[in-house]
């Protein structure tokens, strides 16, 4: 779990939990470097805040159930590294060191398995140049439009209304991106305090957000092959979250789809509930085996006040363009507009033109970006099969990303490690609340060929340092 950024002096028992099995990345080296390293990676991956006050050694070294001289040695490391701040009569604090200007002599190039996200097409370079054509009508009034331009609130009201969704302009909500639209929802209905039910695993981006809120996420496990929608059922009727979020399309980090019965079942259970939930639709574009159901909006047969859809234009198009939006009723858009003066005045014109112009022909970029998903995913799969064949991938259908499961809990572990090498890999737990998750990580295959290659190799080398084995026989058969 992210750690509340509120909390400045930070629970020992809480570090430890999410410090997880931090002492399997110390069996190539001493145990401190193994804590180390994992309260390293824990603060640049975001679940430690910059600033906040760790435990003392000894309360560290008596919940770690270790020796005091093994975290003083720890910390000593971080405060060489730069990651704590020391002052004579009080803890150590977090930090992140202050990088020397780089140059291409001493910087070593690090290989990023941290960003699932592909680089644009030569579409997206047309259509910012017809923006500008087309931004002269603009110019002549203030800029500022809290709900967004008409003619991209047109395309995207378009685009629900073919995939089942009957939508209105006046319907939709322009936002900067769509993790902006998620704080906005958030800022809008949440208060301290408030639970949020979320997907175990899940998008971290949102798992940052609820905390930094002062929400609460409370996980609900999804199976090997999906969503069990019965725990989802109960979770909420026992626990009364504020919000629910949920991603059905190619969710991130699994790649899996809901099925169409089980959209029926959820949008019952809103209902039945009255738990206003957030549908993240980031992902929908990004099929790869078959399309996506129509989206959950459109089984609510009640209640659609209750449904927030949220899209963007990231994933299909290109990470540069930050454009998303919220799909609500018109009496939940008017609350959010509301609040969100207090948070921003309103999307790039240049960037909502440039949006409209690409959903006007999405089948001109779409279909081929899916191609190179599916060549670099079927090129990831063999990658692993003959590097790491102990790696598992799961059976999403969908997404950038394959979610491995490890044959033991080493993630944060084999971060550390190729962090090492200079390979730049979220451990599982990042994902997820609470520490879990250590049999898992997440792997893109958006790097272009070349660089994959280099990534899986970087994987492999981090992999046998944290397990001492060896290198797989390349003769060897793997079923």
């Amino acid at each position: 779990m992210t750690i509340d950024t509120a909390i400045r002096a930070l629970d020992v028992d809480l570090l430890a939990r999410e410090l997880g099995n931090w002492r399997t990345s110390s069996r190539s080296g001493p145990a401190y470097q193994g804590l180390a390293d994992g309260v390293r990676m824990l603060i640049i991956d975001g679940r430690l805040p910059v600033g906040a006050r760790l435990p003392s050694e000894r309360a560290l070294a008596d919940a770690l159930r270790v020796s005091r001289t093994t975290v003083t040695a720890a910390y000593t490391q971080l405060r060489d590294d730069g990651y704590l701040n020391a002052r004579r009569g009080a803890r150590s604090t977090t930090a992140l060191p202050v990088a020397p200007a780089a140059t291409p002599a001493t910087s070593p190039a690090r290989v990023n398995l941290a960003h699932a996200a592909l680089c644009a097409p030569a579409a997206v370079r047309k259509a910012f140049i017809e923006a500008t054509h087309q931004m002269t009508p603009y110019l002549q009034d203030i800029g500022i439009e809290l709900t967004g331009l008409a003619p991209l609130r047109e395309a995207i009201a378009q685009r629900y209304c073919a995939r089942g969704l009957p939508t209105e302009p006046d319907e939709v909500m322009i936002t900067t991106g769509a993790l902006h639209a998620i704080c906005l929802i958030l800022a809008t209905y949440i208060q301290p305090g408030d639970r949020v039910l979320v997907e175990q695993p899940t998008y971290h981006g949102v798992l940052s957000a609820i905390t930094a809120a002062g929400a609460r996420p409370v996980p609900v496990a999804m199976t090997h092959d999906g969503w069990e929608l019965d725990a989802v059922h109960t979770a909420i009727r026992q626990l009364s979250p504020s919000l629910a979020y949920l991603i059905p399309d190619n969710q991130n980090p699994t790649g899996l789809t809901m099925s169409a019965s089980d959209r029926k079942y959820l949008a019952h259970i809103i209902s039945d509930s009255r738990t206003r939930a957030i549908i993240d639709e980031t992902m929908t574009d990004v099929w790869l085996d078959e399309p996506v159901p129509p989206p959950v909006g459109a089984a609510m047969a009640a209640r659609r006040d209750l449904v927030l859809t949220v899209g963007s234009m990231s994933k299909s198009f290109w990470g540069g363009l930050r454009i998303g939006w919220i799909r609500a009723e018109r009496s939940a858009l008017a609350s959010i507009a509301a609040v969100r003066p207090s948070i921003d005045m309103g999307t790039p014109i240049v960037e909502q033109l440039a949006a409209a112009r690409l959903l006007d022909k999405p089948d001109e970029v779409l279909p081929e970006r899916r191609e190179i998903l599916q060549a670099r995913r079927a090129l990831l799969t063999s990658l692993l099969r003959q590097h790491i064949p102990d790696f598992q991938p799961g059976p999403g259908g969908g997404g950038m990303a394959l979610w491995v499961q490890l044959p033991s809990p080493m993630s944060s572990a084999l971060s550390a490690a190729a962090s090492r090498l200079g390979l730049d890999l979220p451990s599982g737990p990042r994902f997820g609340v609470d520490g879990s998750l250590e049999r898992f990580v997440r792997i893109p295959y958006t790097l272009p060929e070349d660089q994959l290659v280099e990534a899986v190799e970087l994987l492999a080398r981090a992999w046998r340092a944290v397990t001492g084995t060896t290198a797989p026989d390349p003769g060897a058969v793997v079923v």
